[in-house]
């Protein structure tokens, strides 16, 4: 097979018209050609830090879409799966993973669970870990998102760090504003990445003290323009993500929205490549192409470098997409869940008081980090309820895995008018989080919810929506056409009701993630982030 084109050479830094012949799945010459070309072969894009699961699809129908983005390879950590399944979870990711031809590349989740502050349906130890490392499946040590426990020397951490160090596996980061001796006792312990930096100024500090940085830029989380700047000096040791993806924005692109982007704002084509396509591969040592001779035919054709539109994709050879058509086809897959609480009660989520102060998360648009503010309490016949006008509204977090009191939060910034959504993706734990108008309304939501054994809803009224999400509790047993249809009328609903967010259902999914500051809400109760402590809903 011979494939012409304008060749990219992102490692020589050239390009030239010419051809790639492949042969049983390599790259066998690349060589000059005179021929009248028109498009350019370039080494496939890489998602450096993604979970699969925040698609809401397994990985073969994640494949699908991927692809036809140019998407050829991910680094994957299967943590939200784990926190609901455990290692079996972890293995259900690789083995269907393995079906397509998508290049994914797992690693073993290191916080699992996320906190001793939350319930999760199971737990990772180290010793478990040691075994998960020593696999070839596993390429890495994911996020180590418990760094108090990696400035305090906690033996069960240093453990699981040891273990991938003795497998010449790299290890991730996730330290939110972690800055100064606290982020090079982080770094020195052998974490080599972070895709968690929010500022300039952060990441800067993280580069200089020998880190790799990730711009990141998914469905909630979007820090590009943060961080974009950093790129033109920093290319060596960058990369891009997009750490969660939701299944309605994965139709839309993925990594090439990136690199259109990042040669927009005027960063030299070579550069944007190379954080896009090459740094992912050397750093992880992935088993992906760069389009060199003897390289897997890992490459992909777009149509000029400054949109990137893939017109065709190639994964070992075999051409797996092609004008926006997918060539990967739906693999059987068997459905596990762990879903075990019982319906709820209105009754259940009022909140008696007769205080004047609460404390109350306020959410920011496209980022993961809360702040805490005071609030006057809106207290009729003795009970906090919702206050619409003031856009102060109740939140819950309940417990999936046992029948247990709901906890109860306050949180500004959703804009909800009347009703409730709610969504059993609760990064890390995945339990059920609702926010609405009433308790009624929040009720009815986690109740459809339990009824579905997970998924996604919007109540507003006699109106009801609601994407069974019955793999796991967070992921869809249909394509994501069908998902990110059904998702992109929810989050229509959502807005219809008031919310002015970006990704009303993404932000929502975040405000359990307690390792991410400031205030937070578990199945346990309000925590506060920075000092990693519960918190009192109510102000004395």
């Amino acid at each position: 097979m011979i494939i012409r084109g304008n060749i990219v050479d992102i490692l020589k830094r050239s390009i030239f018209k010419g051809e790639v012949e492949v042969s049983d799945g390599k790259i066998i010459d690349i060589r000059p050609s005179e021929h009248d070309v028109k498009n350019f072969i370039l080494p496939g894009f890489i998602d450096a830090h993604i979970h699969i699961e925040s698609s809401m699809v397994v990985p073969s129908e994640f494949a699908k879409i991927a692809l036809i983005h140019g998407t050829v390879a991910t680094v994957s950590d299967p943590h939200e799966i784990a926190n609901v399944l455990g290692v079996k979870g972890v293995h259900f990711m690789i083995n269907n993973g393995k079906k397509v031809p998508l290049k994914f590349n797992f690693g073993a989740p290191s916080c699992v669970p996320a906190t001793s502050f939350e319930s999760a349906g199971a737990e990772i130890d180290s010793h478990e870990i040691k075994e998960l490392m020593a696999s070839p499946d596993i390429k890495y040590l994911a996020e180590m998102m418990n760094y108090p426990g990696v400035l305090l020397d906690d033996e069960e951490v240093l453990k699981k760090i040891e273990y991938s160090k003795n497998n010449n596996k790299p290890i991730d980061g996730h330290a939110p504003g972690l800055r100064g001796d606290d982020v090079s006792k982080y770094i020195a312990a052998g974490i080599s990445t972070d895709h968690e930096c929010f500022t300039y100024e952060e990441a800067l500090e993280k580069l200089q003290k020998g880190m790799k940085i990730l711009i990141r830029e998914g469905s909630a989380a979007k820090n590009f323009e943060a961080l974009i700047d950093l790129l033109p000096e920093h290319y060596n040791n960058m990369m891009f993500c997009s750490d969660d993806k939701h299944p309605d924005d994965l139709l839309l692109g993925h990594i090439n929205q990136l690199c259109e982007r990042a040669v927009a704002k005027g960063v030299d084509i070579f550069k944007v490549l190379q954080i896009a396509c090459i740094n992912p591969v050397q750093h992880y040592n992935l088993e992906v192409g760069l389009l060199q001779v003897g390289d897997t035919a890992d490459f992909i054709l777009v149509d000029n470098l400054q949109k990137f539109k893939v017109l065709e994709t190639y994964i070992d050879g075999e051409l797996v997409a092609k004008n926006g058509k997918s060539f990967v086809t739906t693999v059987p897959f068997e459905i596990l869940n762990n879903f075990e609480t019982e319906k709820k009660n209105v009754a259940d989520f009022e909140i008696l008081s007769s205080t004047d102060k609460i404390r109350v998360i306020e959410v920011l648009d496209g980022e993961l980090v809360t702040n805490e503010i005071e609030a006057n309490a809106l207290v009729v016949d003795g009970k906090i309820i919702s206050n619409v006008d003031n856009d102060i509204l109740k939140m819950t977090v309940v417990n999936r895995y046992q029948n247990t009191n709901p906890s109860i939060a306050f949180i500004k910034n959703f804009g909800i008018k009347h009703g409730a959504i709610a969504s059993s993706v609760g990064h890390d734990s995945h339990n059920i989080i609702a926010v609405g108008t009433s308790d009624e309304f929040i009720c009815k939501a986690v109740n459809l919810l339990i009824q579905h054994k997970g998924g996604i809803c919007a109540i507003d009224g006699t109106i009801e929506k609601v994407v069974a999400l019955p793999v796991a509790g967070i992921m869809s047993d249909q394509s994501a056409e069908v998902i990110g249809k059904f998702y992109g009328e929810l989050d229509s609903m959502a807005k219809e009701m008031g919310s002015n967010l970006r990704a009303p259902f993404m932000s929502l999914s975040f405000m359990a993630l307690l390792v991410i500051p400031s205030l937070k809400l578990s199945d346990q109760g309000l925590f506060d982030g920075n000092i990693f402590k519960f918190t009192s809903l109510e102000i004395s």
